[in-house]
Parts: C-alpha cells; sequence; structure tokens
C-alpha cells in the first residue's frame, strides 16, 4: 500500500488502554502500520491549510513521527549509480545484506536477523512467490521505510522490524528522463537503461517508468571439503574447481494513473510488471585425497536456468467525508510465474564415463487478489483514530518433474554395469486465505508528548493438498496489542526520547510447513542435506522492547542511541539427521526460546553544524551491537539465525559548484555460530568501500560515475556437521572471490 510524506499520526484511544494490555498475555500474529495522513480538521476551510503544512519540508518524519521511521529518498537510493535495491539497503542505519558483496542474492537484515524476522514490503505488499529483490531497480523507487518497531497498519511479521520500498508515483509537474549506464569489472559487463515520464492534464495525471538490465559474468568460486576422524585426524580432502558463465536479464515497468475530482477525491490506478531471467552454465572438477574420496561425479557439467514474471495492478480510491474524515480502500490483483530448468551430467572425469544424466524442471505458478481498507477521523485537536482491514486470498501450484539416471555402483550380487531411474513427478496446491482487522489511535496529548496505541487481529487459514503427501488444512488466529511513544524534553531545542513496547511473530513460509522432500544431488554429504518442510510448525510469538534517545541541534543534524530487546516463544531451528540409506535430511522444528538484544548509534550532520566556516560536507555514521543466545544450543556462539553481532558505516558527500562527490565505507562483522548440537557455520566479515560523483554539466544533462566494492575482498563461508556417535566430521569450505565494479550513468532530461 502506497504510504504518504503527510504526517499521520495515530495512536489508541486512551480509553482502550485498560482493553489492549491484557491481550499481550495472549500468543499474537500483528500486521504493521504505514505513518497515516495527519488528522484533518473539521472545518473544510482549514483542510487544505493542513494538508499543505503537512507536506512543508519543516515535517521530519524521523523526527515528528510518534511511530518511529527511518525515510530514504530518491535522491538518496539512486546516489551511488547501484543496479540493484540491496546495494542500496545496506547503507541504511542497522541494516545488512549477507552473502559476498556484488554477487546478489543476499538476505536482507535488521538488527542481524533475517529468514523472516525481517519484513520486506513493496507498497505496503508482501511481494509474490518467485519475486527476487536482484531485480528491482532503484530508479523504480520513490523512497524506503524502515520501521524498527510495529504498528497495525502492517503485518507485525516483522520481529527484526519493517522495510517498506515505496514504488514511483506520479509527479505534479511535467518530467521526462533517460538514464543509459553500463558498469564493468574484471568478471562483469552490466549495461542499464531507465525512462521516466510523468505529466499532468487538469484532473488526470499519470507516471511511467521503464528499468532494464542485463549483466554477463564469468567467475570461479573454490571449495574444499574436510573430513576427520573423532580424533581430528585428517581422513579426506576434496578440492572442488567450481567454474561458471552466465547472464541476468531483468525488466520493470511501473505505470501509474490518478484521477481528482471536483469533490477532492482521488482515484489511482497503479500496476507493477517485473521480469527476470537467469542463466548460467556451470562446471566441476573435484580432485581428492585419497584419490577414492572424489564422490560420485568427480567431473559435473550443470546447464540451469531462472525465468520469473509478476504482475501487481491496484486500485485505490480516497474519499472525504465530512468533519475532516476520510475512507481509503484499494482492491489489488496479482499473478505470478517461476521455472526453473536444471540439466545436470555428472563424469567419472573429464571426458570420462557418463555416471548421472538429470534433467530436473519446477514451475511455480502463484495467483491471488487482496484487499485493504482504512476509515479515519479526527477526534479534536493533534488527535486522530483509524480502523480497517487487510485480506487476501492466494492460490499458489508448485511442481516438480525429474528424469534422472545414476550409474549403479556393480555389487556380487549385480556385477552388470548400467543405470537406475530415478524418476519424480512432485505436484501441490496452496490455498491460503488471510484476514486482519485493526484499530489504532495517535493522540498528541500535550505539546511534548504523544502516544500510540494500536491493536490487530489476524486469522491464516491454509490448505494443501499434493500427490505425494496427505492433505492438511490448518488455522492461526492471533490478536497483538502494539504501544509507541514520543516525548520531547522542555526546555531543549531537539532532544526527544521514544519507547515502544511490541508483540509481533514470525509465520513459517508454505515450502517450511509442506511435507515435501527437495532432494540434493550430493544428499549423503552432510553439508549438502535434502530438504524436507515439517506440517506440525508453528510460528514464533516475540515479545519486544524498544527505548530511543534523539537530539537534533541544527538542520539536518541528529544524533540518535536506541536500545531493543526481543523474546521469542516456539523458536524454529533447522535439525540436519542423517537417515538410514546414508542420505541426511534437514528439517525445521520447534525448540524452545531465544532472545536477542541490541544498540544502534547514529549520527548526521553537515559539517557546518559544527565549523560555522566549514566546508559543504556532509558527515553520516551508524553503529550496530546485536547479542543473541538459543536455550535449545549449548554455548558459546549459539545466536540466532546466524546473527550479525556488529555492523557499521562511516560515509560523507561533499558539494562544490556543478560537481558533488561521496564516498561509504560499510563494515559487518561475521564469526564462529553454533546452529545445534551438530551444526556450526562461519563466515568472514566483510568490507565494503564505495565512491560516487556526480558531475551537472547543464539543467537537464549529468553523469554520475560509481565505484563500488574496492576492496575486492574475499568473501569465505563455511558449514560443519559433527557426526552423533563422535566419529568425526565434516567441513564445507566456499571461497567467493570479489571485484571492484565501475560504473558511469549519463542522465538526461528532455
Amino acid at each position: 500500500m502506497f504510504l504518504h510524506n503527510r504526517r499521520f499520526r495515530l495512536t489508541v484511544l486512551a480509553a482502550a488502554l485498560a482493553a489492549v494490555l491484557p491481550a499481550f498475555a495472549q500468543p499474537a500474529f500483528a500486521r504493521q502500520t504505514a505513518p497515516v495522513v495527519k488528522p484533518q480538521p473539521a472545518d473544510p476551510a482549514a483542510i487544505q491549510k493542513v494538508e499543505v503544512k503537512g507536506a512543508a519540508d519543516s515535517y521530519d518524519a524521523r523526527r515528528d513521527d510518534t511511530a518511529s521511521k527511518i525515510v530514504l529518498n530518491h535522491e538518496e537510493i539512486i546516489k551511488f549509480g547501484d543496479t540493484n535495491v540491496l546495494d542500496v539497503l545496506k547503507r541504511l542505519p542497522g541494516v545488512t545484506v549477507s552473502g559476498a558483496s556484488g554477487r546478489g542474492g543476499g538476505e536482507v537484515r535488521m538488527r542481524g536477523l533475517g529468514s523472516g524476522y525481517t519484513q520486506v514490503l513493496i507498497n505496503g505488499e508482501r511481494a509474490p512467490a518467485g519475486f527476487s529483490m536482484d531485480s528491482l531497480a532503484p530508479d523504480a523507487i520513490e523512497r524506503i521505510e524502515v520501521l524498527r518497531a510495529a504498528t497495525a497498519e502492517f503485518s507485525t511479521q516483522s520481529i527484526a522490524g519493517t522495510i517498506n520500498i515505496v514504488l514511483k508515483k506520479a509527479i505534479k509537474t511535467a518530467q521526462r528522463e533517460l538514464k543509459l549506464s553500463v558498469g564493468a569489472g574484471a568478471d562483469t559487463l552490466t549495461p542499464t537503461a531507465n525512462l521516466q515520464m510523468s505529466d499532468r492534464k487538469g484532473a488526470l495525471s499519470y507516471s511511467l517508468t521503464v528499468n532494464g538490465v542485463h549483466q554477463k559474468f564469468d567467475r570461479d568460486t573454490p571449495v574444499e571439503e574436510v573430513e576427520t576422524d573423532g580424533a581430528g585426524v585428517l581422513r579426506a580432502r576434496r578440492m572442488i574447481a567450481y567454474y561458471e558463465t552466465g547472464s541476468y536479464d531483468g525488466l520493470n515497468i511501473g505505470p501509474r494513473l490518478n484521477w481528482t475530482f471536483a469533490n477532492g477525491d482521488t482515484l489511482t490506478s497503479q500496476s507493477f510488471f517485473n521480469y527476470g531471467r537467469f542463466k548460467r552454465l556451470f562446471e566441476s572438477t573435484t580432485s581428492a585425497f585419497p584419490s577414492s574420496a572424489t564422490g560420485p561425479y568427480p567431473y559435473l557439467d550443470w546447464d540451469m536456468e531462472n525465468v520469473s514474471k509478476n504482475f501487481r495492478s491496484d486500485l485505490n480510491w480516497v474519499k472525504k467525508l465530512a468533519d475532516g474524515a476520510k475512507l481509503d480502500v484499494k482492491l489489488g490483483g496479482f499473478i505470478g510465474r517461476a521455472t526453473n530448468d536444471s540439466y545436470r551430467q555428472g563424469y567419472t572425469a573429464k571426458n570420462g564415463a557418463l555416471t548421472l544424466d538429470s534433467d530436473v524442471k519446477s514451475i511455480l505458478k502463484e495467483h491471488g487478489y487482496t484487499s485493504t481498507g482504512k476509515y479515519s477521523v479526527p477526534l479534536g485537536q493533534g488527535h486522530a483514530l483509524s480502523a480497517g482491514w487487510d485480506g487476501g486470498y492466494t492460490t499458489r501450484y508448485d511442481m516438480r518433474l525429474q528424469a534422472e539416471k545414476r550409474a549403479k555402483v556393480p555389487s556380487a550380487q549385480d556385477p552388470v554395469p548400467g543405470f537406475v531411474d530415478f524418476p519424480a513427478d512432485e505436484r501441490y496446491t496452496a490455498d491460503i486465505t488471510r484476514f486482519a482487522g485493526y484499530a489504532q489511535d495517535e493522540w498528541n496529548v500535550t505539546p511534548q508528548w504523544s502516544v500510540y496505541m494500536g491493536v490487530r487481529w489476524e486469522g491464516i487459514w491454509t490448505a494443501v493438498s499434493g500427490n505425494h503427501f496427505k492433505d492438511s488444512k490448518s488455522r492461526t488466529s492471533v490478536w497483538s496489542p502494539l504501544f509507541q511513544t514520543l516525548y520531547k524534553i522542555p526546555g531543549t531545542k531537539g532532544d526527544q526520547l521514544r519507547f515502544a513496547l511490541t508483540r509481533t511473530y514470525k509465520a513459517p513460509s508454505a515450502d517450511r510447513i509442506l511435507p515435501r522432500r527437495w532432494t540434493s544431488p550430493d544428499n549423503k554429504n552432510p553439508n549438502a542435506p535434502d530438504l524436507l518442510g515439517n506440517p506440525d510448525l508453528k510460528p514464533e510469538l516475540a515479545t519486544g522492547i524498544d527505548a530511543a534517545y534523539e537530539h537534533y541541534w541544527a538542520k539536518g543534524a541528529m544524533v540518535s542511541v536506541s536500545a531493543s530487546m526481543r523474546r521469542l516463544t516456539d523458536y524454529t531451528r533447522t535439525s540436519v539427521l542423517p537417515e538410514a540409506d546414508g542420505t541426511y535430511v534437514s528439517k525445521p522444528v520447534n525448540d524452545g526460546t531465544a532472545n536477542t538484544r541490541g544498540l544502534e548509534f547514529e549520527a548526521k550532520f553537515p559539517l557546518t553544524a559544527v565549523f560555522e566556516k566549514g566546508p559543504a560536507i556532509d558527515l553520516r555514521l551508524n553503529m550496530s551491537r546485536n547479542w543473541s543466545s538459543v536455550s535449545a544450543v549449548g554455548g558459546p556462539n549459539n545466536r540466532l539465525d546466524q546473527q550479525t553481532p556488529f555492523s557499521a558505516t562511516l560515509g560523507a558527500d561533499y558539494k562544490m559548484g556543478s560537481l558533488t562527490t561521496g564516498a561509504s565505507y560499510s563494515f559487518r562483522n561475521g564469526g564462529p555460530v553454533r546452529v545445534s548440537a551438530t551444526q556450526d557455520a562461519y563466515t568472514t566479515p566483510r568490507r565494503d568501500l564505495e565512491m560516487y560523483g556526480l558531475w551537472k554539466f547543464s539543467a537537464k544533462n549529468q553523469l554520475r560515475v560509481g565505484l563500488t566494492n574496492i576492496l575486492a575482498q574475499e568473501y569465505i563461508s563455511e558449514t560443519t556437521y559433527t557426526y552423533l556417535n563422535g566419529s568425526g566430521a565434516s567441513r564445507r569450505r566456499t571461497l567467493t572471490p570479489g571485484e571492484a565494479v565501475l560504473r558511469l550513468t549519463m542522465e538526461m532530461r528532455f
């Protein structure tokens, strides 16, 4: 759902406090709110005046909203010339992206947590299955909102927080802009093109954003596997040389139409089409000591292609009512399709005998509709109440067809060489219905003190059927109470305190509750097991506390220190267990409780706020320190979800005439993690240094230069499995080389 820059203060009636707080003793699902629109006064003549003030430059959502949030505008988003939104998100305070720099496919994390603990929305809605964040172009985004504490309007599947990505809206003035860009590194080449058009004619306005990207890559990723006995003595070592070459093509199209009627009502049509195609040719060669430990496929050829197509369209009607009240209703529909074609051939050696011939095709289809609505009414000066609903229905169909032959191992009973067929035809359908109702109220009790309270009920009904497991149905429903407050300290220019008490949750994804087995080509290796869903999986519930001190002392200058804590019940961990046939399977289970705590520091200011005659330099610094522990896993390093323990970003921007330049350095710590009694993981720290420059040749033409991943740091990840009988351990180590990328972007308005 589109969020507005205008101020919309939210809170539940103070009189409802007695009814809301007892719900903290109950399990809760919830939904998180977007910033709402500042309540309008009853006098129609005053309504327009309030709206103008709400959009004024003096309004700062970070400083003024009771519900805590950080807003990154479009200029900040495109500053470094990034080609995907993940590179933008990693610079936000308290946000990290897992994996190696520049490789894509990373996981967005707040407070160091991903895997569903951090909620990522597009226009207030969850992205459809098969959608990749890598395919979303920064040029298509109007702003990014980071909400650290939950509110009732958005889903509270946000234990760590919510990131809401708001796509481009119609612009009041005519605009036509074309951007042509090319990025190059040692192993990659990425040209992109972006077109933005907008105009207004009377009551009708429109905007259109089109973005296309093509990337070619050619790279190596070496892997080492080591087997040791119970005494730590080496039994086997495998060196696997992975080489891959491939390409990615992406297209985003976002049209928007907006009608404004004479009575002030608006009708908006917003659509978004996303296409992505990833193709990879892959080969691996294994050498081992002893030579008999090379594994089943010493040489492997792998041809793989992923294609995803997603389309969503919404119709939003906003009706102004008497006494400053407003009704906001939105209907939406979506359809998505993702396919994966994988063809693998294994050999005893390069040009050797065939030992594997596998062709696997997967198809995922999803369609559905959504409906949201909100009625808001002012209850007096600085006091607004709103209530609404959020519902939807989704049908998901998944199919996996496998034609596979594996060379059999000759035995005394069957000495004749040959192949064994491993066919598969797996299909399932899931119907998911959800509905939520909420109420929220924000009240400026005094000029210094404002309060937000909200409560949300959400129910989820799921029905699953398939050809390899029994049909099943599940239903969950939860109440979620939420409370936030902002207190501006009297006698100070810009000192204020924040506090929030929330109940949030993490629901298991559809693939984690399906009793279906996803097979791995190397499933006799405990570090590459099969995957099996668990239909008995329950959602994780969390009670959270957030507190912050903020100091604003000049325009664009602020310092913030915040602390947070979450206590989780029904924590979900992934267990890897051996099967009777020698294979390994990974299965999620609910197991005990978990606790996480965090401290964050943020400062940003122009140098002139400290030195009056200083240069035109803007400085920014943010740091996050996180701690967590899982009750079912012994320490040390028993962190929740391989939580990032420490991250920091230091940046500076400088402007002189027609030149604007800047740099950013980010650090993300890694280290060892105890995942379970038998599993350990390790990642190296990640360091990113980036620079950009912007030259304005004229009012309509400018050149942007960006240099990313300047340090070209290698990224190492390890997983270790310790056998239950104490007979030894298996470790897998992957090295991902880094590369610096230079990008040139010509931006032209016409």
